[in-house]
């Protein structure tokens, strides 16, 4: 394997973990909502507080699965850009390694 490629590979690697972060942040940010309603805010009587929690309780499941894979997916494009780094890294020092035998 050439160095060069090496160091494509890890840069390649990075922008796709950058951009698996970015996907997975937005999906958070769109997942958790700062609906005035969820807080009982904007509530005129308790039988809509009720309807609003029943109705908040069967969306919380769907939203709970998004969100949960959201950062399990955050954290897999962490590691993906730790390992990307280290194959820059490692790179880096084959190169210098080669050039200094040469010199």
């Amino acid at each position: 394997m050439e160095i060069q490629s090496a160091f494509n590979a890890g840069v390649q690697g990075f922008q796709k973990a950058s951009e698996s972060a970015s996907k997975a942040a937005e999906n958070i940010a769109t997942s958790v909502s700062e609906n005035p309603d969820y807080y009982g805010l904007g509530q005129d009587s308790d039988q809509d507080n009720e309807n609003t929690t029943t109705s908040l309780a069967s969306q919380g499941n769907d939203n709970t699965v998004s969100l949960t894979q959201s950062v399990v997916d955050l954290r897999v494009a962490e590691f993906q850009a730790k390992a990307s780094a280290e194959v820059v890294e490692s790179a880096d020092e084959n190169l210098g390694t080669l050039l200094d035998v040469r010199v």
